[in-house]
């Protein structure tokens, strides 16, 4: 197995992911926003995975939420846990699976989707 590697989680994806959380009713309190992350896919579409979770024990989605790149194609933004409570990702499907263009910024999400 590769070893993972991670990095600094930067500023617009933690401010995305509070504002997650807090659509969801809840706080770093009940799910500390992890200072390291890795890239999935090399970075290409945005998806990270927490540091301190496992990959492997994918409890479920908090929350949900769409948004349009520059290109015009939908994205699906997902905030995940792991079976131990812990933040495990924070996903994007691009839906033709091309490279995102402009990270989103809160003020830009569409509906939101709760589970």
């Amino acid at each position: 197995m590769d070893k993972l590697e991670f990095r600094e989680i930067r500023e617009e994806e933690r401010l995305l992911v509070c504002f997650l959380l807090a659509k969801c009713g809840m706080s770093e309190k009940e799910f500390p926003v992890a200072g390291m992350v890795n890239d999935y896919e090399g970075g290409v579409m945005g998806s990270i995975n927490f540091a301190g979770s496992d990959p492997g024990l994918y409890q479920g989605d908090l929350i949900q939420a769409e948004y349009t790149d520059a290109d015009g194609t939908e994205v699906i933004i997902t905030l995940t846990v792991d079976t131990h409570g812990k933040l495990l990702d924070l996903d994007f499907w691009k839906t033709d699976f091309s490279a995102l263009i402009r990270y989103p910024t809160p003020e830009t999400l569409g509906l939101l989707r709760l589970p």
